[in-house]
């Protein structure tokens, strides 16, 4: 796999994340794991750095 494949593959799985993130806080779905709720804030934080990162890879492609 070439650099650029890499990157443009990366930056779309990191964004697709990130916007599945934005999804789920923008519609307070609630995330468990076992008896443990991950708290929405932390959903925030996936948008920020997911969509950084994707931001990152496609810019460098």
């Amino acid at each position: 796999m070439s650099h650029s494949s890499y990157m443009k593959a990366s930056g779309t799985i990191f964004l697709l994340v990130a916007v599945l993130h934005l999804w789920r806080a923008l519609t307070a779905t609630p995330v468990a794991f076992g008896t443990s709720f991950v708290p929405m804030w932390a959903s925030w934080v996936a948008v920020i750095v997911a969509g950084y990162l994707s931001y990152q890879a496609l810019k460098r492609r």
